[in-house]
């Protein structure tokens, strides 16, 4: 036990170092994750570090599903809704069937079921990689929605595909029966996750103690994942469906304290975790290499070309016919080129490929080896690395040189610039109405609108900023406070309950207007959170003053 807990602080105090140094050299956490612990791996006296594919796809793979689908903005979601299905469900099946084929072909006694075996483990793009590459990467909105909204459902498809075609090689099963075992598998999986999403909300209403939320967040994606895992349908989807569901009413089912601790807590668990698989997913370099010993280099080479060549000409074509060519014929095109380019390079592996491969069984029920078992494996985990190495450093590039993003990143400063006013001006409103009804607490209200004309003076020279250039020192939207004035110990407590009262009311006025802009679409989920966050920072503030 002293040894494991040795090994776990050693992969934890790694993991920051690692996160911490790339930041500084400007390299890819990911990537230099995957790079150390593929060096560590071959260090004699370094132990092996053995994954349970348990461990990841049940708990690993969840709390990171669940906090990406948390902070995921669902209007976009259902605005892309199409896109996303296409890219999650029926690039899968289609990069799954086309890695299968061309295996198939290649390895003698393969078979075509072990091959689409390989195929829906490095069909799914991971999370993971393609979330930590988007928030580095200044990529256009669409791009970053679909990339997100791929990641978070295609590891359900490729998953349950993986489970048809470890059956078909085991035993004999129909298409039919395939394809309905995945309609019911994914379907059980929305239903068991909007069944946890409101049981989940209705606790999540009533708790007021924001330590107790945060537990409440962490129960969460289990809550979800194993009621659908025990009647049959797909644990990761309910996952997600929950997420995407709590996360979109989190402003009104969360106490404003409750949000900050719980989104701190978020923010550090997705960073150790994501940082964690990575090195991990190096770690295992060693004993896959040796796995291989057996194996013809040439084959070994020629099936690990051919399999990356597959679901990398699979994705472009898919996405050239799928947002270029097909709607351009009916005329509604909605995606540029440098959108659809950007789309079709962003096809990373991680984490859930390797986990999934190592469910694949050593052996048959009858007792003969799972076809070249040991070859997948292999060519798993080269697949990672060349798509993390490859395609994970020259996205950036890719992004700057196409043109897009920056206007978009202008764009983006403006809305959030004008969010910012017209919140600021629901809260004076909310101060006149205020005023009118209670006229004698003027002292309070005139304190209140200080504060609130700062926001607005400030939202002002953001948008100065983004029109003009650069313009003076923002206002700080906690300056120009004056204290309370002493009395008598009832009347200052009367004073202080008032002040907070009307302060609560202008924030509620203040969110409420952002919500209806992030509703309708004019303001971005990732603008929001943030302004949102400086509400709830204030919010804390005041309730201690």
């Amino acid at each position: 036990m002293v040894a494991v807990v040795g090994g776990v602080v050693g992969l934890i105090v790694v993991t920051a170092l690692v996160r911490s140094g790339s930041r500084r050299l400007g390299v890819p956490d990911a990537i230099a994750l995957l790079l150390i612990g593929a060096a560590v791996s071959w260090v004699p006296f370094v132990p092996r570090v053995h994954i349970d594919p348990e461990l990841v796809l049940v708990v690993v793979l969840p709390l990171l599903l669940y906090g990406a689908a948390f902070t995921a903005s669902l209007p976009a979601f259902r605005h892309h809704f199409r896109a996303i299905l296409l890219l999650s469900v029926v690039l899968t099946l289609l990069s799954t069937l086309a890695v299968g084929v061309v295996a198939a072909a290649l390895v003698p006694g393969l078979g075509l079921a072990a091959a689409c075996a390989l195929g829906a483990v490095v069909a799914p793009p991971d999370a993971v990689a393609a979330t930590s590459v988007a928030r580095r990467t200044r990529m256009p909105r669409r791009v970053v929605t679909l990339l997100e909204g791929e990641s978070l459902f295609n590891d359900a498809a490729a998953l349950t595909a993986l489970t048809v075609a470890v059956t078909a090689a085991t035993s004999s099963t129909s298409f039919a029966g395939a394809a309905g075992e995945f309609v019911l598998t994914s379907a059980g999986g929305v239903v068991a996750g909007l069944v946890a999403a409101v049981a989940v909300g209705w606790v999540r209403h009533r708790v007021l103690n924001p330590y107790t939320d945060v537990v409440v967040f962490l129960i969460a994606p289990f809550a979800a994942y194993l009621p659908a895992d025990a009647v049959g349908g797909s644990g990761l989807v309910a996952v997600v469906v929950a997420g995407l569901y709590l996360g979109h009413r989190a402003t009104t089912i969360m106490e404003p304290g409750a949000r900050v601790v719980t989104g701190s807590v978020q923010t550090a668990l997705s960073w150790l975790l994501e940082g964690l698989v990575f090195l991990v997913v190096g770690l295992q370099l060693h004993d896959v290499v040796a796995g291989i010993a057996g194996y013809s280099p040439t084959l070994i080479a020629s099936v690990t070309v051919a399999v990356v060549g597959a679901l990398v000409i699979t994705r472009v074509v898919w996405l050239l016919l799928s947002e270029q060519v097909l709607p351009a014929v009916v005329r509604r095109r909605q995606a540029t080129w440098s959108e659809s380019t950007l789309t079709a390079w962003a096809g990373m592996r991680g984490a859930v490929s390797l986990a999934a491969v190592l469910t694949i069984p050593i052996a048959l029920p009858d007792g003969r080896p799972f076809p070249q078992r040991d070859l997948i494996v292999f060519v798993t985990f080269v697949v990672i690395a060349v798509t993390l190495l490859v395609q994970g450093t020259t996205l950036s590039a890719l992004a700057r040189r196409l043109p897009g993003a920056r206007n978009e990143l202008n764009e983006d400063a403006r809305n959030e610039a004008l969010a910012r006013r017209e919140a600021a001006d629901a809260g004076s409103a909310c101060l006149d109405d205020l005023e009118r009804e209670r006229p004698g607490r003027s002292e309070i209200v005139e304190q209140l609108r200080r504060r609130v004309r700062n926001r607005q003076i400030s939202a002002d020279e953001r948008l100065d900023a983004v029109d003009h250039g650069p313009g003076p020192q923002e206002a700080d939207s906690q300056a120009q406070l004056e204290p309370i004035r002493p009395g008598d110990e009832s009347e200052q407590e009367s004073v202080r309950d008032t002040y907070r009262r009307y302060g609560q009311a202008v924030l509620s006025a203040e969110r409420a207007r952002l919500l209806a802009l992030r509703d309708s679409g004019r303001l971005s989920e990732t603008s929001f959170t943030r302004i949102q966050r400086e509400l709830d920072l204030e919010h804390a503030a005041l309730l201690v003053r």
